[in-house]
């Protein structure tokens, strides 16, 4: 029986990297997205497809070339590389024809953005064999991160973002930008290229493991007097293992039928246009102009880590093509300053969430609903979105704001009871967070005061809403990483590189003795891709 392109197979491999020698050692990263049901489908490539489709499932947009209209098989035509026949290319290309699974995921996943990735490549006047470097890098999966804090489909580390103009801020992360990340790896790929004496597989290598590395290794082999070409470079495992995925993928997509393949089908259409929409604006009231859910826009442009674009720009928006241009037209008609009904403000000393609230002329509990807070306890430095809409609008949050504290006085009626144990790292204010109580309720239910140290294995009573009444945050999008521990690590490092709290990374890891952790060892963590630290 045919199989689907094994192209997409690297998910697997992603998947099971554990347990399988060919595989990365740095990054474990899950299919899991959490954000809501439109983003769970997102995980399994639905998400968006749907959103570049019609009412017959048919993908929209131009066709561009009249010879090919399914994108793979121009991909697979047009590859110029030499693929030599050698173990190690071997090794990965048996891997992926012998795992055949996860294959439409993934190819839903590619759907939607490829064609952009290829009009960038051709009118740089690249080969097009680098459109499958977001396969062996993130899945084609923009919301991929990895351990050492690469994200996005291109797995830009926070510096080399920067370094290719990828802003990253409170805002947005241009890493996450599926246009723009590419524009920025493109360019790196060009850099390398040059840099390495044009040789792609030096290019390919420094990629993954940097310029500097590549280079040492050449000039060691020159100093011992051998070869140095890429396969006689002694390099990081990862690396010696990169390029020959890299390379096998490109062997199996331009013979296909050679391994009895059937390619699955892409349209070579736009399915999504780049819109230049001039000034910042409030998501949802973009994608009210779009005629799309908030969730929907989010799945097309994952760089914006709020509820609105950057006020310093990039002032652009990824659409379906179908609906670009009425979208344009309905924002032309609209004032810029009317785009924005959200500002960030960083609390100061001596001030309180009432006194936002009344010199901001809105109300404590829209700024609660708004920011996701439980209480009114407010830090020096937190940073609050506050609403600047017109009076009516200001209403309307107010009315919403009763609306959602009524909601949650009646769900507090509910509570069930919970042991929790303390254990290093925990503190009342964490505790608080972690089940959305106050610390004061915390200390009035176990007869304490809240200024009262707390003991490791203290058992601590905790009232917290019914599981059936849990509200979900809706604003996460969380991954899978496995941690490999490395000499010098603490647990306390560990969580503050991923913005997690110490406590929990002993429950989401069991750890018995938080005190000893071993270089090598394997720690679960969930990471909220937008809440990283840059």
């Amino acid at each position: 029986m045919k199989l689907f392109l094994p192209l997409f197979l690297i998910v697997l491999l992603s998947a099971c990297q554990s347990t399988t020698s060919q595989a990365p050692e740095f990054i474990e990263v899950s299919n899991e997205v959490t954000l809501n049901k439109k983003a769970v489908n997102h995980a399994n490539g639905e998400g968006v497809t749907n959103l570049v489709k019609d009412k017959n499932n048919q993908q929209l947009g131009p066709v561009v070339d009249k010879y090919y209209d399914n994108l793979w098989l121009k991909l697979a035509e047009g590859f110029n590389f030499e693929v030599p026949d050698n173990s190690r290319i071997a090794v990965q290309r048996d891997y992926y024809l012998n795992h055949p699974a996860y294959l439409e995921r993934v190819s839903k996943r590619a759907e939607p953005f490829l064609w952009l990735i290829v009009d960038q490549i051709e009118a740089n006047d690249l080969p097009l064999e680098l459109a499958l470097l977001p396969i062996v890098e993130s899945t084609f999966d923009p919301f991929a991160y990895s351990h050492a804090g690469a994200s996005g489909l291109w797995q830009f580390m926070p510096m080399s973002g920067l370094r290719f103009g990828l802003n990253q801020d409170w805002w947005y992360d241009g890493r996450r930008d599926v246009y723009a990340s590419t524009r920025g790896a493109l360019k790196y790929m060009q850099v390398l290229h040059r840099y390495l004496g044009e040789d792609w597989l030096y290019a390919f290598a420094a990629y993954n493991s940097g310029e500097g590395r590549v280079e040492r290794a050449i000039k060691k082999n020159k100093k011992e007097g051998k070869a140095v070409d890429y396969w006689s470079l002694s390099l990081p495992k990862e690396t010696q293992n990169y390029v020959p995925k890299f390379l096998a993928l490109i062997d199996i997509l331009r013979n296909h039928e050679k391994y009895d393949i059937e390619l699955p089908h892409i349209p070579n259409q736009k399915a999504l246009t780049y819109v230049d929409i001039g000034s910042q604006i409030d998501l949802a009231y973009a994608a009210e102009l779009a005629d799309l859910s908030l969730s929907d826009l989010q799945l097309l442009n994952p760089a914006f880590n709020h509820w609105a674009t950057s006020p310093n720009g990039p002032h652009k928006l990824l659409l379906p093509t179908t609906i670009a241009g009425e979208f344009t037209n309905k924002l032309a008609k609209i004032d810029k300053n009317k785009r924005v009904r959200w500002d960030r403000y960083l609390v100061k000393a001596g001030d309180s969430l009432s006194v936002i609230a009344k010199n901001k002329q809105t109300t404590t509990q829209v700024l609660k609903q708004i920011n996701d807070l439980d209480s009114s306890f407010i830090k020096i430095g937190q940073p609050l979105l506050i609403p600047i809409a017109s009076k009516a609008q200001q209403l309307e949050l107010s009315l919403q704001a009763k609306k959602f504290e009524l909601e949650t006085a009646k769900s507090s009626k509910a509570n069930e009871k919970v042991i929790h144990k303390i254990v290093e790292g925990d503190t009342l204010w964490d505790i608080s967070r972690d089940y959305k109580v106050t610390s004061k309720q915390i200390a009035k239910w176990n007869g304490f005061q809240p200024q009262k140290m707390l003991r490791l294995g203290q058992e601590l009573i905790i009232w917290k809403p019914s599981s059936k009444l849990a509200i979900v945050d809706t604003n996460k999008i969380t991954r899978n990483v496995t941690y490999h521990v490395r000499s010098g690590d603490s647990l306390g490092e560990i969580a503050q590189k991923f913005n997690v709290k110490t406590a929990d990374l002993i429950r989401w890891n069991n750890i018995k003795n938080s005190k000893y952790i071993k270089p090598g060892q394997k720690l679960k963590v969930l990471v909220d891709v937008k809440n990283t630290s840059t």
